[in-house]
């Protein structure tokens, strides 16, 4: 969601209202070093208009947002001398995101620095290869959907 008043700290530090240290910027984008990183070298990108999840975001402004972070991803991890790297997007409350204005988190990692973010999923079980067909269906009858295109419109 689009908002007309921000009062969110990503807004602030955007228009000037705190201290940041910006290390990419252009007329759509920001990325500045996280004041709580995983590990040092820890970049958000966030947009410069408030959207508050990725569902909100214009696609194209989305794909923006990526291409910074792929442009800054590869000097983040040889500076920050790490082993690989994470890039994430927490959309929503029940995904872990804390700040609802859309970004980009581009972590380095190592291998000993304890975070997190395992896939698969150990609670998971593999479901019945029927269901993942009939999901992987539902989705392609969407994607094709030609009304799809008119709802999206008319709910933006």
């Amino acid at each position: 969601m689009r908002a007309s008043t921000c009062p969110c700290i990503f807004c602030e530090l955007i228009h000037g209202g705190g201290e940041v240290s910006i290390c990419y910027e252009d007329s759509r984008a920001l990325a500045f070093m996280d004041i709580q990183p995983v590990n040092a070298g820890h970049v958000l990108v966030v947009p410069r208009e408030h959207y508050e999840s990725l569902l909100d975001v214009p696609p194209d402004l989305a794909r923006h947002l990526f291409d910074v972070a792929l442009r800054v991803a590869p000097i983040v991890r040889r500076l920050a001398g790490a082993d690989g790297l994470n890039v994430i997007v927490n959309s929503g409350a029940a995904a872990g995101q804390d700040v609802f204005h859309y970004h980009v988190h581009v972590i380095p990692r190592r291998a000993d620095d304890g975070f997190q973010v395992t896939l698969p999923f150990p609670g998971s079980t593999p479901p019945d290869r029927t269901l993942l067909d009939a999901m992987a269906a539902r989705i392609i009858a969407e994607l094709r959907d030609p009304a799809r295109a008119t709802r999206a419109a008319v709910a933006a």
